[in-house]
């Protein structure tokens, strides 16, 4: 399979897509949107419930810390 443009110089350090969280920034051709952040992004907002067990609240809660681990979003207030 070909690969197409790659995007790293090789450098130790990564690299980095936007220089701070408001650049904006698409994939496979969606409009760029800049870093996520609210209130709702913080995992203590997260409770159990009958429809909602802690399964799902951990499933949910490892979604979010993969989201805020790729800087997609700012992970609290």
């Amino acid at each position: 399979m070909a690969i197409g443009k790659q995007l790293s110089d090789g450098n130790p350090d990564g690299t980095i897509l936007g220089q701070n969280a408001s650049d904006l920034i698409g994939f496979y051709g969606a409009s760029g949107a800049s870093q996520r952040a609210g209130s709702n992004q913080a995992s203590s907002n997260l409770s159990s419930s009958a429809s909602f067990g802690t399964l799902q609240q951990a499933i949910v809660q490892e979604i979010m810390a993969t989201l805020t681990a790729c800087s997609l979003w700012k992970g609290s207030a």
